[in-house]
């Protein structure tokens, strides 16, 4: 995606802000369209808590105008044994306190800062016998969340997300591009307690071996239920296709648990499997969201 077009997308939804009350706030549901950033939604109209993470789905709810959200991995590992076209390696990786920041800016429009603290990454050559450690700071994401509909109310809602990535990384933990993309993320409120979670996503990306762009497309649905009290639990299914020459088949088969200590303060722990050569075996972590 180009910057001009990163920037005409950005527009768009803030435009879309602007517009008459097109998807209108239902009677039982107060008028919250007037709160932004300088004027924040009073506390007692603050919506339940809603998270883009454990899970890799995101979800279609923003940040309330003129509130905060802090949403890190207390630390993320992964492992992956790598056995195929010659290769013969295991990469272990530790993440620690990357967090996504998201500041509500209207009522359905929030703006979002991730970042990649600090990661510890070791890759053991088994054909070398050698070990490669490298650790640093990783690449910064920039992205704005619109709320289409459902923020407030109804049993559907549906969000688009629009990011771009700059190369800030350290040590070759990243591969040095700008790149970026378009989310949207779906949510529907299934009887019973359910909640069904679906996302697909476009990304423009570097070719691993030259400086063109390829797409690639993320699918994902969640599955999600409340198992007792506040503590809820979901399983998730993963899937990257790439459009670059001879890129293989991403899939993960993902299941976790949140639970909520108070209103604005929840805490998760989930494990990712990988379902295909391509993906990370095994990636266990444990986070913290917060908001104020």
């Amino acid at each position: 995606m180009t910057a001009r077009s990163r920037v005409g997308l950005i527009g768009f939804l803030a435009g879309l802000s602007l517009l008459p009350p097109v998807f209108a706030q239902s009677a039982a549901h107060p008028d919250k369209r007037g709160y932004n950033l300088f004027n924040p939604t009073p506390d007692n109209l603050l919506r339940e808590l809603a998270t883009d993470r454990p899970d890799k789905t995101e979800n279609p709810y923003t940040v309330d105008a003129g509130h905060y959200q802090l949403e890190l991995d207390l630390v993320n590992y992964s492992y992956d044994r790598q056995d195929s076209d010659g290769a013969n390696r295991t990469v272990r990786s530790l993440a620690i306190a990357p967090f996504n920041f998201k500041v509500g800016l209207l009522n359905n429009l929030d703006l979002q800062f991730i970042a990649e603290t600090f990661t510890h990454q070791e890759t053991d050559d088994h054909n070398l016998r050698s070990t490669e450690t490298i650790s640093g700071f990783g690449d910064i994401i920039v992205r704005g969340k619109f709320n289409i509909w459902g923020n407030d109310g109804g049993k559907t809602g549906l969000g688009v997300i629009a990011f771009a990535k700059f190369p800030t990384n350290q040590h070759g933990l990243g591969n040095g591009a700008v790149e970026g993309g378009v989310i949207v993320p779906l949510e529907v409120k299934m009887p019973h307690d359910w909640d069904l979670g679906l996302m697909t996503e476009v990304d423009s990306r570097q070719n691993s071996n030259s400086s063109d762009y390829h797409a690639e497309f993320i699918n994902t649905i969640t599955v999600g239920h409340p198992i007792v009290g506040t503590l809820e639990g979901y399983i998730e299914f993963y899937s990257n296709v790439s459009q670059e020459k001879g890129a293989d088949w991403i899939g993960t088969f993902d299941v976790g648990v949140t639970y909520k200590v108070r209103p604005n303060v929840q805490l998760d722990a989930g494990v990712n499997f990988g379902i295909t050569d391509a993906a990370d075996d095994l990636n266990p972590f444990l986070g913290l969201t917060i908001r104020y």
